[in-house]
């Protein structure tokens, strides 16, 4: 892979506790598999990858799913460009909270959309000149589908939600590594489709970069680098941590 400039994206894995949202993160940045659970407040990961022949750094962010981090869970949206909705096909109540889920995310992107001043961010629906790049993505992902025993939410209820949601939907297994890239790959196809018809509409003298508006709403240069500059000291690994009950950290 080419070490020069490439697109940065910003995805966002949420779901209940205990679902698998670490397990499918560290599948996916570190291929690995982690088999016991240590509860998450916020862990940041970077993975430079190739996705359909075109590299770009995939920054994903696991968050945690218990209720008392509400608040917290507001910031991770407002942040986030893509989202990763995650239950475990082995837990009905699990799959009763995606929807809890999905409206949280609507409420941070639609109060961004709207200009409000406490819910500031990247809007649900962003838009650029007269043309609306359409709402944020959304994948909702059935983990745990190699629990076939244990089974208690089916294929079809999640596809079913997934459509009444209007987002994209599959089931994927992080211990046997299914349809792990799928999850998240398919939420950045779906980005980069409505950046590139974003310079369609742009006004005189604004100049798209990579499909993407240079100071799109919300966009802070200083902390927000759409594109990154690899440092050639490998493709992936995780940024920051923060555990539940220890303070945040940077792994250098």
């Amino acid at each position: 892979m080419s070490h020069g400039k490439m697109t940065l994206y910003k995805l966002v894995v949420l779901g209940d506790g205990g679902v698998g949202k670490t397990a499918l993160t560290i599948q996916l940045c570190l291929n690995q598999f982690v088999e016991t659970y240590d509860p998450t407040i916020e862990d940041s990961y970077r993975k430079q990858v190739q996705i359909d022949s075109q590299s770009c750094m995939l920054e994903v962010l696991d968050t945690a799913g218990q209720e008392e981090y509400t608040v917290l869970r507001d910031q991770w949206i407002r942040d986030g460009e893509g989202f990763v909705l995650v239950y475990s096909i082995s837990s009905r109540s699990s799959f009763s909270r995606i929807q809890k889920f999905h409206y949280q995310i609507q409420r941070m992107k639609e109060s961004a959309a709207a200009g409000s001043p406490k819910y500031p961010g990247s809007p649900l629906s962003q838009t650029m000149g007269s043309l609306t790049l359409g709402p944020a993505p959304v994948m909702l992902v059935g983990n745990k589908c190699d629990r076939v025993t244990e089974r208690e939410v089916s294929t079809q209820e999640g596809s079913a939600l997934a459509k009444q949601l209007n987002c994209d939907f599959v089931e994927a297994s992080a211990k046997n590594c299914v349809n792990v890239e799928k999850a998240f790959y398919d939420v950045v196809r779906r980005l980069r489709s409505q950046r590139a018809s974003a310079p369609r509409d742009l006004g005189k003298g604004s100049k798209p970069t990579d499909g993407y508006p240079t100071r799109p709403y919300g966009y802070d240069h200083d902390r927000d680098d759409r594109h990154y500059r690899p440092n050639g000291k490998g493709g992936g690994g995780r940024k920051s941590k923060r555990r539940a009950g220890g303070s945040k950290c940077v792994i250098l």
